[in-house]
Formats: structure tokens, sequence, C-alpha cells
């Protein structure tokens, strides 16, 4: 505002204590608070990109005013040049509760004041809450500094009363904007005034803490839509459903709580545990005891959760969903080793290691695999081995020793809060690299299918060997030496390429992939009930995969390369190696040197498995899936990385957290609500 004296100075409008007391003659003295809901988005789309200062140490207004334009200049939200006249306009004086009609309007300047008083408990003293906003012709665009002080300090001449003040927020920006200053400001007040919101923000330790709290704030807000209402008699059954939603915001969210309170009992809207599994405790595996301390309270009810039939139908979808990538990850693994290891050793890892970890894991939620990243590593120490000579399988077994003292190593010194440092965008970029080297080995096996079985105008080898037309032909030759006059044999397997194959394996990866899109489309539509769409939409893989295999069994005229997989317990290739690995050499003695030089792939096996894993359970306890038993993120990875190290002396493949087929495992033992927060 500014005086006859244009002089601009900060003019208080309004109040609010539970309701709203206005300055204005026109709005009446005291009311419950109306807002726009275009005041409510505005609010939260410049809060989203706004500034925010949590646990500010400042006891005066001038350094709060300084440090707030400081990191509005560092986070761009303002020009270096515009700094000056920004805090020259905070710092403008202070007017209380003038006339505002008495006030002029001039040179695209409103400085206005809302100021917010809350008792945070019975034996609390009242704190308040100053909300500043103005038009500076100066700015470019409006931007807001959300600052909430260490401890709630008397910031005269702020405020008229002297009331100590807890939180600070400011918005400006330029007068040509279609952004309502007052109506905004009136908003934010409104909910500062609030006791679950002003309680979420004392609480808040990140800016997204508070962008979720306006969102609970707008879920429980009331939208009338722009009809005319003739008499206040209409407006009567808004009472009624604002007192329920109410009462069902207060039951999820107690706004007394306090940081040092006792935490209250765990429920589907409680969000993440108020205790963060990666802060380190500084004591020798102290994580990984805290995750045990942490997770084992839940394990009764583990057991008794299990009998519905919502988790009855995860448990045979997520059958399906383990099995078919251990069969399609076993046959690429036989091609990369030389059948070292396939689909036997794979199969029996995947459900022995699974079995164990699901008992003793701190979030059985994950689902263990193998996985893209694995299989790289796995050919890659493969072609090194066969290159140096030396035994492959044997080399894993070292390799699989270091894994496990490095893990105990890294758990002991709580090793995992390093994942902290992970962000969002990490995450989302190790899924799509999973996610392309599964699409890359599916196209590459199709590309080797069309090289072995060209798509040729004559077939001839077809018509000559009617009796079997798919059996490969032999080839003998016999090379006499005159010098020994020894004969020697030669024989050599031809397999012919035949027709339709190629087409026919391109028809049934092409027909499984989309049976399972649209069937996972199909979730999300309008046909038949709810939860048989969501049955279909889980169970799409398996149902897609079952098609295909039944139109391929049926086919009998065309050729298609099956999988080979060995009769009972048997290993993938029993002349070279058994299910129990000599440490020291199978068929020729392992260098000593080597075994020592295994830290190295150790090292690379240990941090692929880090990355994954702990990636994976950060992505299924993301706060929106609001987990109920919370996570364990130094103790599984013990479990993973251990069974893995221990497994290689019995020839078997090292698992890690499978980030596709958890996220899948998450999602279908969610409990989906409609409407409001409901707590169970």
């Amino acid at each position: 505002m500014k005086d006859q004296k244009q002089q601009t100075y900060w003019q208080e409008t309004g109040r609010c204590t539970g309701c709203e007391e206005s300055f204005d003659p026109q709005a009446g003295v005291s009311s419950i608070s109306y807002l726009t809901f275009k005041s409510l988005i505005q609010l939260r789309r410049t809060m989203n990109t706004g500034v925010t200062i949590f646990d500010c140490e400042e006891q005066t207004f001038a350094s709060i005013a300084e440090k707030m334009v400081n990191e509005m200049v560092n986070k761009k939200e303002i020009k270096p040049e515009s700094k000056e006249g920004v805090l020259k306009s905070l710092l403008q004086n202070h007017s209380q509760s003038d006339d505002p009609e008495k006030q002029a309007l001039t040179d695209g300047v409103d400085l206005q004041k809302f100021s917010v008083k809350d008792r945070r408990d019975e034996s609390d003293s009242v704190e308040a809450s100053m909300v500043l906003v103005g038009a500076l012709d100066i700015l470019e665009k409006p931007t807001v500094v959300f600052v909430r002080l260490k401890e709630a300090a008397v910031l005269d001449p702020a405020l008229e009363a002297p009331v100590p003040v807890r939180f600070v927020f400011a918005l400006v920006g330029p007068t040509e904007t279609d952004m309502d200053y007052r109506e905004t400001g009136r908003t934010m007040a409104a909910l500062m005034a609030d006791k679950v919101f002003n309680q979420a923000a004392f609480q808040a330790k990140s800016p997204r803490a508070l962008t979720e709290a306006v969102s609970d704030f707008m879920d429980c807000s009331i939208v009338i839509p722009p009809t005319e209402i003739q008499n206040e008699a209409m407006l009567s059954s808004i009472i009624s459903f604002q007192k329920k939603l109410l009462q069902d915001r207060f039951q999820c969210s107690d706004p007394n709580t306090d940081l040092e309170s006792k935490p209250r009992k765990v429920s589907f809207c409680a969000g993440t545990p108020p205790e963060d599994p990666l802060s380190r405790t500084g004591r020798p595996f102290g994580g990984m005891i805290r995750d045990m301390k942490r997770r084992y309270q839940y394990y009764k009810s583990d057991i008794t959760d299990a009998f519905n039939v919502q988790v009855l139908a995860a448990v045979i979808f997520i059958y399906f969903a383990a099995l078919s990538p251990a069969i399609t990850f076993g046959g690429l693994l036989a091609d990369k080793v030389d059948n070292m290891m396939g689909v036997s050793e794979l199969l029996i890892s995947t459900s022995i290691q699974g079995i164990i970890f699901c008992f003793v894991a701190a979030q059985p939620v994950l689902v263990i695999g193998f996985s893209g990243p694995l299989l790289v590593f796995e050919e890659a120490f493969f072609v090194f081995c066969k290159s140096q000579d030396i035994e492959y399988i044997v080399g894993r077994v070292w390799v699989g020793l270091w894994l496990v003292i490095i893990v105990v190593v890294i758990v002991a010194f709580e090793g995992s809060f390093l994942v902290c440092f992970i962000s969002r965008f990490t995450q989302e970029i190790f899924s799509i690299l999973i996610s392309l080297i599964f699409i890359y080995e599916t196209f590459y096996k199709l590309g080797r299918t069309f090289k072995a079985h060209p798509l040729t105008l004559n077939y001839d080898h077809v018509n000559t060997t009617v009796e079997n037309p798919w059996h490969p032909k032999v080839e003998e030759m016999a090379m006499y030496d005159n010098a020994t006059g020894n004969t020697t044999v030669v024989v050599n397997i031809i397999k012919p390429s035949y027709p339709n194959t190629a087409l026919l394996s391109m028809c049934l990866m092409l027909g499984c992939f989309f049976i399972a899109y649209f069937l996972r489309q199909f979730k999300n539509g309008t046909f038949l009930p709810g939860k048989v769409r969501r049955l279909l939409g889980d169970f799409g893989v398996p149902i897609a995969i079952f098609l295909m295999v039944l139109l391929d069994y049926n086919i009998d005229d065309t050729y298609t390369k099956k999988l080979v997989v060995p009769k009972g317990l048997m290993v993938s290739n029993p002349s070279k190696r058994g299910w129990l690995i000599n440490p020291f050499g199978e068929h020729q003695a392992f260098p000593v040197w080597l075994m020592f030089a295994c830290c190295v792939p150790a090292l690379l096996v240990f941090i692929l498995i880090f990355l994954e894993s702990q990636i994976t359970t950060l992505i299924v306890s993301q706060p929106e899936r609001k987990m109920v038993k919370g996570s364990g993120f130094h103790f599984d990875l013990l479990v993973i990385v251990g069974m893995g190290g221990l497994a290689a002396i019995f020839g078997v493949p090292w698992l890690s957290a499978a980030t596709v087929r958890s996220v899948t495992h998450a999602n279908a033992l969610t409990v989906m609500s409609k409407g409001t927060k409901t707590c169970y």
C-alpha cells in the first residue's frame, strides 16, 4: 500500500484464528474462510517451484528477509539485479489495522499481510504465522518463499501483538499476471490456520512433504459449482458432508502429535515410518539390528495377512511372474556360458533362495531373481576365463567367497546409507536399463532365429526327407592317413533351415506381447467388474504365454526351437561339472594368485547387486505406496549377497532383487480405495 505521502508500506488485511477476521468493512468482521479453487491450484503450483527454508536460525525479521532474498537469487527465482528491490519491499513499514479504504494503489505496488495465530497444544504458547503477498513490477514471474524458524521469535514490528512467529510466507510477483495475490494470500493464511497442515509444516523435512500437505488439504476441501444459490437452506447439506470429511481426516492424522511424542500405531494412512531406515546408528551392524527389530514385530501378521483372496491371487501371479523370467534367462545364460549353467541351475537357485529370503527378509515384498545386468557380467566373466584358460565355474566359487566378505564389511559399517544419495531420476534410469536389456535380448534371439532359418524360395531338403523333415542332416567324411594307415571319420551335423520357422517365431513373440499389453490396458477399462478386470490384468503375462504355447503346440507342420531342460535334478552339463564345485579346481589346479584376484570381479558383482537391490527397495518403499511394515536396506542386502556367495559353491547363479517383478508384486498387494484416505 501507499499512504498520502506516497510511501509504500505493508497493510494487514486479515487475521485467522480458526475463523477469518477481515479488516475490510465490506467483507464483515469474522467469518469462515472461503477460498477459490483457482487460488488453491495457483498456490500449489507456485510452491512446487518456490523456495523452502526449514529450521531457519535467524531471530529478526531483517535477517530472515535477507536470507529469503538470497535463496530466491540462488535458486534463480528472481534476477540478481532485482535483489535489492525485493529486499527493500519486504522491509517496508508494517502498518496494522488501518482502514484499507484510505489506501491508494498506484505504480503497480500492492503489499498486503495476513497473520495467523494458533496454539500447538494445550501446554504450548500461541505461535503466529505471517503471510506476505505483494505485487512488484520489477519481477517477471510470481515466486514463493516459505520459511520455518527453528525457534519461534517475536518479529517486531511485524505484528501488532508480541506473538512469537514460527512460519513466514511471502508471495511476490509482477502486477500483470493472472494470479490474484490477495486470494492466494488468504488461501495460505487458511492453510496455516488449519491444525493438520500446520502440524505437517512443523514436521516437514522436505519441500515435497509440504506440497503433499497442500494436496491433503485440497482433498478435504469442498468445491461449490458455479451455480446460483437461491437461499442458505441449499447449503445445509454441505455441513454434514464436511463433518464426514473432517472426521475421516482427523482419524488419519492427529494434529496434536509432536516430533518428540510417541509414534502412533501404524496404519495404511500413516505414510512412511517415522524412523529413517537409512540413518546411521554409529555402531557396528547397527543398521542391520535396527532393521530386524523394526521388521520382525510384524512377522506374525505376515502369516495371518496371507489368508486373503487378494494375497492368494498375488501368490499365484507371482509364481508365474518368477517362473517365466527364470526359464527365459536360463536359456539365455546357457547360450552365454557354454551350458555351464542353464535352466536347471537358475530354477533351483530362484526357488531355494527365494524361499529363504521370504522367510527371513525384512522386506519380503521384494522378488529376487536373475536380471539383465547379472547376465551381462556372467557373459563377460566367462569370456575372460575362457581366454585365460581358467575354469569358469571354479572362478565363480572364489568370487562368491569374496562377495560374502565384502557384504559383511559393508553391512558392518552401514554402507547402505549411500542409497539416500540416489535420486528418483537415477531410479528411473536404472529401471529403463533393465527393461532395455529385456527388449534387446528378445530381438537378438529373434534375429538369430531368422539367421538360422532364413526365408528362401525353395526348401529342397524338406521334400527329400519327408519321413522326418525336422531331423538334422548327418554327414560323415572319412580321412585316410597314408603314413600311419589310420582312418579318421569326421561327423558333421548340419541343422537345415526350415520354412516358416522364423515367421512363426515372430508371430508367437508379437502375439505374446500384444495379448499381455492389451490385458494390462483392459485392467483400466470399464468393461466387466473391477475385480475381474484386475485379475485379467495381473495375470496378463501368464495368460499370454499359455495361449502362445498352446498355439505352438497345435501347429505340427512348422518347426520351432524348444527350450532344452534336463530331466530331474541334473546339471546342464554333467560331463564338465556336478552339483558341488571343488574350489581348488575341477579338471585342473586353480592358480593361487587368482584366488585373491577374484576380489576384483566380486566387487563388480557386489556393485551390480547393491544398486539393483537397493534401488528396487527404494522404488517399492516410495511414500506414495504407503508401505505399512517398513523395509530393511541393511539386512536384506546381507541376506541376498550372502546367499549368492554361498550359492556359487553349488554352481548356481547369484540373484538380486528384480525391479520389474518386485514392483508388480507390490502393485498386486496394494489395497486401493476411492475418495478420502481411509485408515485400516
